[in-house]
């Protein structure tokens, strides 16, 4: 089940999605993949508006929300998120939401090894195809079920730290660190390049 009631939407044109319009404030596009049903919507409506639907509908092919955070070394990150529809049927639109992101956020459910599985697939396609600095972050979705829980923190930490990604567990129904994981995105976001000193 998806967190909000989409409709395939539309690119706002071809500017540089990762670059920053001053040394302070950065924008990001920051895209969500994932198998269908762990999440992902309910992560970005968490992030964005505060609000948990558990009755919402699946993501048609993809939604677009933005949010603005100010981190602790003063620099403003506007994340203009794409949140992909993770049935399969979608997957040959993800490479256009992908492509030009600075950042990925790839979310599996703790209580499904499945979609723990699928979201190995995205990271491999996101070091083929994405950009070769993109942050990217494996998510553990659905932490609240932790009683039901297939999937080790162990055993995602470890393949999360093979690829050079950070990890967290979130839970978008209790909003257990969904802040955090953005917040530890824009930490590890490549700055804009300022005057060198020698």
């Amino acid at each position: 089940m998806g967190c909000s009631t989409s409709s395939p939407a539309k690119s706002n044109g071809s500017f540089d999605e990762r670059g920053a319009s001053d040394s302070k404030t950065m924008r990001i596009k920051l895209v969500l993949l994932g198998d269908s049903g762990v999440g992902k919507s309910c992560i970005v409506l968490r992030f964005v508006r505060g609000q948990f639907d558990p009755s919402s509908k699946v993501t048609v092919g993809a939604s677009f929300l933005s949010q603005t955070i100010a981190l602790q070394d003063s620099t403003t990150v506007k994340f203009e998120i794409w949140d992909t529809a993770g049935q399969e049927r979608y997957a040959s639109l993800a490479p256009l939401y992908y492509r030009g992101a600075g950042a990925a956020v790839v979310v599996y459910d703790i209580t499904s090894p499945e979609s723990f599985q699928k979201a190995q697939y995205w990271v491999k396609e996101l070091q083929k195809f994405g950009s070769p600095d993109i942050v990217m972050a494996l998510v553990g979705n659905k932490s609240d079920l932790h009683a039901s829980r297939k999937v080790t923190v162990e055993e995602a930490q470890e393949y999360a730290d093979s690829n050079g990604m950070f990890f967290i567990e979130t839970s978008a129904k209790t909003a257990d660190n969904i802040n955090q994981l953005f917040e530890e995105i824009g930490k590890r976001l490549p700055r804009p390049a300022t005057t060198q000193k020698s």
